[in-house]
């Protein structure tokens, strides 16, 4: 399979039919690959809405968590199920339009030269949220930049692809989403960015508030500026035996 994509939801019932029928819209109908909604122990209907779709449609896939584990726990689930050798993952809530998918998965097809590219991560343009939340992202994406020099925009963005054997050797941490151009960069892989746009909510409310966001994001930062300063990955050169040259035997004469 080409290409899995992860989709972590909780109360999401208003929005995942929508979101999954623009995805099947922009994905390249050639390319082949699935769906997987990883449901964050949601207290609506987002578990029965999704079930009935995995009737319908043979691509898509349900993971079901007991309780709540967070987002970044979602996405660390459904890349290990996935069975594509790249990843996308978009948030569940509609605001990242699936139409960008195709403009993630591009820099990997881009021909060769591209065997390090790890990570492509969207940054929002126009973002459609409350003035105290964009002020907020922004406060806190500078002073990641700050600390972390990942020279990186817009981390919170859940528009992003990347190789799932790449992805799965990182550190993994809960938050770490918010983290991935860093932690990539850190294990020596390309990241590149694209901008990427954003719309307003479909339905239902933010499953966080500002102050959440803020508390945890401290230590977090602090978490990975730690991880970078200790790194110490290498690039050993096996060693080859020489080999031993087998000696001539000469060849009997025929008698005369």
């Amino acid at each position: 399979m080409d290409v899995s994509i992860v989709i972590p939801a909780r109360n999401e019932a208003g929005n995942i039919v929508v979101l999954v029928e623009k995805i099947h819209e922009a994905m390249d109908p050639g390319m082949d690959y699935e769906i997987i909604v990883v449901d964050d122990a949601s207290d609506d209907t987002t578990v029965n809405i999704a079930k009935k779709i995995a009737a319908d449609h043979p691509d898509f896939r349900l993971l079901i968590n007991p309780a709540n584990a967070g987002q970044s726990a979602c996405v660390h689930s459904g890349v290990r199920a996935a069975r594509g050798t790249l990843v996308c993952t978009l948030d569940g809530d509609g605001q990242n339009p699936p139409a960008e998918l195709p403009k993630l998965l591009a820099p990997f097809f881009a021909g060769s030269g591209n065997e390090k590219l790890g990570l492509v991560a969207g940054q929002r343009v126009g973002r459609q949220d409350p003035v105290s939340k964009k002020v907020a992202s922004r406060l806190a994406n500078g002073l990641r930049s700050l600390v972390l020099k990942d020279n990186t925009r817009d981390t919170g963005c859940g528009l992003k692809a990347f190789r799932r054997d790449a992805f799965l050797e990182l550190p993994y941490f809960n938050n770490m989403h918010r983290y991935l151009p860093a932690l990539f960069k850190r294990a020596n892989w390309r990241v590149v960015h694209v901008d990427v746009t954003h719309l307003p909510r479909l339905s239902g409310k933010s499953n966080y508030s500002n102050l959440q966001r803020g508390l945890v994001g401290i230590i977090d930062l602090l978490g990975v500026s730690w991880l970078i300063r200790r790194k110490k990955i290498t690039d050993p050169k096996e060693f080859q035996t020489p080999s031993v040259p087998t000696p001539s035997v000469p060849t009997p004469k025929e008698p005369t």
